[in-house]
């Protein structure tokens, strides 16, 4: 027997408006269908990470953030989008991630995000939340590496 019920499920996924980010949703979705679980996106920006600006935006914030992601979310999901639940954070993904885990059933991020060359110098953010997670992660692999 389960001993997580069905209503306290919750899946946490990283959205970054990035193709992994993206695939990872998809496989959020698949598993909250099959497991009767929540979905809470979860987004981190900030001045130097904007979520899907292509050019440094003076003024971005989280009311853009949060219309460029749920326009991530409509994209991806289609009618399936309106049970899930946005969290927008001005912080590093990392952090902004394993501070939303807390208490969730499954935390879910692609294997590669908009973060390029500073994420290599940083380590990525799907590493991070591997190691420190306080929930079980499913780490959804760039289609490249199937």
């Amino acid at each position: 027997m389960d001993p997580t019920p069905a209503e306290a499920r919750r899946i946490v996924v990283g959205v970054d408006g990035s193709a992994g980010s993206r695939r990872a949703l998809r496989r959020a979705a698949e598993e909250a269908r099959a497991h009767g679980a929540s979905i809470e996106v979860v987004t981190a920006w900030n001045m130097l990470d904007q979520v899907t600006a292509t050019k440094f935006d003076p003024d971005y914030g989280d009311e853009r953030a949060r219309a460029d992601i749920d326009e991530v979310v409509a994209a991806v999901l289609g009618e399936d989008a309106s049970g899930v639940s946005l969290r927008i954070e001005n912080d590093l993904p990392a952090r902004a991630l394993l501070n939303a885990a807390q208490g969730a059933w499954l935390l879910v991020v692609g294997s590669r995000g908009l973060g390029g060359f500073k994420g290599l110098l940083l380590g990525s953010v799907s590493q991070q939340v591997a190691h420190h997670a306080p929930c079980p992660v499913l780490i959804v692999p760039d289609q490249d590496h199937r």
